[in-house]
């Protein structure tokens, strides 16, 4: 993440800069980064009030939802929006709250800080399954103005008696050097997973998809077990965020690259987002079977060769498997879906 495209924010920790328009470099020629005036990529401002006649979708999420690697048009909430207002029914606005690298934990506060007032019939949650390592992160490295790695701090989350407390409120605006941290703060810097060191060396020589398909390595154990720390503090915020929303919630687990790829075994995600939809009362979207479904040399061009976000094509297949469902629910009677 670069630091030059986001400001500090005293609770979130950064947003957008309100109101930039800048071109950014990429893999796939550069793409073009319009954030409106509330610092979130829009070309439009987000009105408190429903714009007459029309329904509204407010949806939170990560780089993969805010659309980094594409233009704001390309993302699969501008083309749900063109598609659902083309399919004769009201018009449908979308809000796109999504903030690249951030944690849910983060989103979480997104929505209390920039969301909340505003009028809507849909929330849709999307969380990278990856999540689960940030929202147990104090510090994330991202990089500054010069492209130099630093640490900065981040809002989290402790779970105590089943209650939650937010810490780090507000982070601090400069980076830290490692030597500033503790042993206890060091080992809650999000490095990415485990392994750090050898995932490094195997990704520099250009090994990484070779190695995963031949160990089928699991990145993500926390979700092997309800009662696994990490996923219990997951679903502790979303179990609060959801519970607190009095319109419609559509929850959505987004997968990694390598469950796209089939070099590893979603099934444990799937079952613990499943049994915190049934819990939290709120409708689940799992769009991972509707993508594998898509030919293999097709799904890889989902996303890009080196940058592992979706492709134009990527959005596009997650716009037609959400279509339907988000159809359904702004159709249905208001009232919390299940």
């Amino acid at each position: 993440m670069m630091r030059q495209l986001y400001e500090y924010h005293p609770v979130v920790g950064y947003r957008y800069i309100p109101g930039l328009k800048a071109r950014i470099p990429h893999e796939g020629g550069g793409y073009l980064m319009q954030v409106n005036e509330q610092g979130f990529r829009a070309d439009r401002p987000f009105a408190h009030a429903r714009t007459p006649g029309h329904r509204r979708v407010l949806v939170f999420g990560d780089s993969f939802t805010a659309g980094d690697a594409v233009c704001n048009r390309q993302r699969y909430t501008d083309l749900l929006e063109a598609r659902l207002e083309g399919a004769g029914a009201p018009p449908v606005e979308f809000y796109n709250f999504g903030l690249s690298s951030t944690g849910t934990d983060q989103q979480y506060l997104v929505w209390r800080e920039f969301a909340r007032g505003i009028e809507h019939d849909l929330v849709i949650i999307a969380v990278f399954v990856e999540n689960i390592r940030r929202v147990v992160a104090q510090f994330r490295p991202h990089r500054d103005e010069r492209g130099v790695e630093r640490l900065y701090a981040k809002p989290y989350y402790v779970l105590e008696n089943d209650a939650l407390r937010l810490c780090q409120v507000p982070p601090r605006r400069e980076p830290y050097g490692e030597d500033e941290l503790d042993a206890a703060q060091a080992a809650a810097v999000d490095q990415g997973g485990r392994f750090f060191m050898l995932r490094k060396m195997v990704t520099k020589l250009g090994m990484r998809d070779m190695i995963q398909h031949l160990t089928q390595y699991q990145p993500l154990p926390h979700y092997d077990s309800p009662a696994n720390p990490a996923w219990r503090l997951l679903r502790a915020i979303l179990l609060h965020w959801i519970r607190g929303l009095d319109r419609p919630v559509l929850l959505m687990p987004l997968p990694l690259p390598q469950h796209l790829d089939e070099t590893c075994d979603a099934a444990p995600y799937q079952a613990r987002f499943a049994e915190l939809a049934h819990d939290a009362g709120c409708r689940l979207h799992d769009p991972l079977p509707h993508l594998l479904r898509i030919a293999p040399d097709a799904r890889r061009k989902l996303r890009w060769e080196q940058d592992i976000h979706f492709t134009p094509a990527g959005h596009d297949a997650l716009a037609r498997s959400l279509e339907p469902v988000v159809a359904a629910m702004l159709d249905a009677p208001l009232a919390r879906a299940s």
